[in-house]
């Protein structure tokens, strides 16, 4: 057996004064613990300057920065988001202005149309599957597919089923993101994959008024991208559909001649997924924009982005 590997001595290693030493951290970013009956502002105030909670007040003050500028602020969304009860703050920031335009899934629209219509949605798919009764309802069937019938002459599938449930008596209308951006007039494009949602299963569904709905609603969707610059784009609880949307639309409106090179992008999502964090975070933004990633559940990220902005917005610090 040979002998060990002698030990290195660190006797010559150099050294440097720690007062003379850059360093990432200091005591004016640390968090200040609050006592009971502070304000929200207090608290935003007294949280650490590092990490996620920086980026959170970061991004915060980039919307403000943009709506005061009249820049859009455009908010990409997954029906997660309206299942765990986060659309109201989606819903308030539209009804400030502070919220420009608003995109997602086919998903949402039957959890929005749903708890506009009865104030309930999202059954339990694990039970409904045993017997195929996954997805039948017939009211969310009907309108949503009658949406899509609308939605392919004129105005995109979005605003058809906004006009829909704005124009109905369901009690709960006020509570739909859709209606509510009907009437206020904010585009609301919806990018469907076909075959990933109940209404395409029932005997209402016609894939070529879906297509041709969706579609439109795509091509509304490139013209808001078109006029981007010194925005923000912000994508919540989408995987896949909308990212790819997102990245195809600047593909194109770049290719037409449109510039859009600076503007901000984030994606707040509880799992980091590789097409969320590449097509929309770090791609687009090569150029000369910023992208932000905050991990965490939807139903603490977005009131708590959704407070920020509001006291930015309305305070006289405006930036905290």
């Amino acid at each position: 057996m040979g002998k060990p590997p002698e030990p290195l001595s660190f006797k010559g290693l150099r050294t440097y004064s720690l007062f003379e030493r850059p360093s990432k951290v200091s005591v004016e970013k640390l968090g200040r613990p609050l006592g009971p009956g502070a304000t929200f502002r207090e608290f935003l105030k007294s949280l650490p300057r590092e990490l996620a909670a920086r980026d959170l007040l970061d991004l915060a003050r980039e919307i403000v920065r943009a709506r005061k500028a009249g820049r859009p602020v455009i908010w990409a969304f997954g029906a997660h988001v309206i299942k765990v009860g986060a659309s109201p703050y989606l819903l308030e920031l539209m009804e400030r202005g502070l919220i420009t335009a608003l995109s997602t899934n086919g998903a949402s629209m039957v959890h929005d149309a749903e708890l506009a219509m009865c104030g309930n949605t999202s059954e339990d798919v694990a039970q409904a599957l045993r017997d195929g009764s996954f997805g039948a309802a017939r009211e969310t069937g009907e309108l949503l597919n009658e949406a899509a019938r609308q939605g392919g002459q004129e105005g995109g599938l979005g605003r058809a089923l906004g006009k829909l449930l704005a124009e109905s008596d369901f009690p709960y209308k006020h509570l739909s993101l859709f209606a509510r951006a009907y009437e206020l007039g904010v585009p609301l494009t919806v990018h469907v994959a076909l075959g990933t949602d109940i209404v395409h299963i029932h005997p209402s569904a016609d894939g070529a008024a879906i297509g041709q709905a969706t579609y439109l609603d795509f091509q509304i969707f490139c013209r808001l991208i078109s006029e981007l610059e010194g925005g923000v784009f912000i994508l919540s609880g989408s995987a896949v559909i909308l990212p790819e949307v997102f990245l195809k639309a600047l593909s194109a409106v770049r290719n037409l001649g449109y510039r859009v090179e600076r503007f901000v992008t984030a994606n707040l999502d509880f799992i980091r997924h590789y097409r969320p964090l590449t097509n929309v975070v770090h791609r687009p933004t090569l150029s000369g924009g910023k992208g932000y990633s905050i991990t965490g559940h939807h139903e603490i990220l977005i009131p708590l982005l959704y407070g920020a902005v509001v006291e930015m917005w309305e305070g006289e610090d405006a930036y905290l």
